[in-house]
């Protein structure tokens, strides 16, 4: 009778369907993606206060986005478990590849970012690299917004197509995430060149993570063009297959990109300064800048001038600047040269 009564309900029986357990693992895997996603949200937001490094905290605005889209993808999952009708039909043509590509978007403003860090270069500022972000992401969306609307105009005009027109559909319609995926994959192996090493462990994990991404997305999309046809379980395993495909994709995104991202964040908020082991090496002609400089800082504090305050970055070469109270940002690993040391 309990059966009966989830049957009747239509469309939501999958949401507590014993007889095909599928849906109630998902559901369950989604809710604690949801309240892990904002576990993490919350901890970004406490650690931001705390770090000090531009470099470091440039990235974190477009990290908190990518958390954001992550839990989307959660959230986005119902609407597969749900069967597809005239409300959840526009949620999925939508949702699924803006949130997909905000993720990809996210991660190649950041690999892009560390391109420069690795080679000893200064960062984009946070508005640029969420501004990357943002901008990569549009494409998808002005496509989803096209064919939704199209759908809509033609009055759901996917109720009159077959299961196989309706995934080479949905396929088509993320063609551009796949790019976006592709260019993340190789401009995240561009980061593994350079002398800063320690920037080198942030693109390894953007790298590790859109390569699972990418086998995840071969095989959805295998099983749901050849695959399920040649079982002959289309269109029983259509569902299935997009919404394991977007949890398990969610779940890597968070497990090897954003939590090893926090642990590293926490680990330099608790340093002082960076381990010497760990340090960016300076080019020759940027040490014989400097040496240049330290004369120069000689001769002012000699003359009775104000003195320079040497700053370096994490991970970026040291430069000579004049100390300014209204600089708005300081970096934590901010020391006195040993010459101006020794003269205070």
């Amino acid at each position: 009778m309990y059966d009966d009564c989830i049957k009747s309900t239509g469309d939501y029986y999958l949401l507590c369907d014993t007889e095909g357990p599928w849906g109630i693992v998902l559901e369950s895997l989604a809710i604690l993606g949801i309240v892990v996603t904002i576990m993490l949200l919350l901890a970004f937001l406490f650690l931001m206060r705390k770090v000090q490094d531009c470099s470091q905290w440039n990235v974190l605005p477009t990290q908190f986005l990518f958390l954001l889209s992550v839990l989307g993808l959660f959230g986005l999952a119902f609407a597969f478990i749900i069967q597809l009708n005239q409300q959840t039909a526009p949620v999925r043509y939508f949702l699924f590849g803006v949130l997909f590509a905000l993720c990809f978007s996210c991660l190649l403003a950041h690999a892009s970012n560390l391109v420069k860090l690795v080679r000893g270069r200064v960062s984009f500022s946070w508005t640029t690299i969420l501004c990357i972000a943002i901008g990569c992401s549009l494409l998808q969306i002005i496509i989803a917004i096209e064919y939704v609307t199209l759908m809509m105009t033609r009055g759901m005009m996917f109720m009159h197509l077959t299961p196989c027109q309706l995934n080479m559909d949905f396929v088509v319609l993320l063609v551009y995430v796949l790019f976006l995926m592709a260019l993340t994959f190789f401009v995240s192996k561009a980061t593994f060149c350079g002398p800063c090493e320690n920037w080198k462990q942030h693109g390894r994990l953007i790298f590790v993570t859109v390569f699972f991404s990418i086998v995840i997305w071969v095989v959805w999309i295998s099983m749901l063009l050849r695959g399920n046809p040649q079982l002959q379980r289309q269109p029983q395993w259509d569902d299935p297959v997009i919404c394991i495909a977007l949890v398990t994709n969610a779940w890597v995104f968070l497990l090897l990109y954003i939590i090893p991202e926090l642990c590293i964040l926490y680990r330099s908020c608790k340093q002082d300064c960076p381990l010497q082991d760990n340090a960016c090496s300076v080019p020759v002609y940027q040490r014989s800048f400097r040496m240049e400089n330290q004369e120069l800082s000689r001769a002012r504090d000699s003359d009775g001038a104000e003195e320079d305050v040497a700053l370096t970055s994490y991970g970026t070469p040291i430069q000579l600047q004049t100390a300014d109270p209204t600089q708005e940002c300081f970096l934590s690993r901010a020391k006195l040269s040993p010459q101006q040391d020794a003269g205070v």
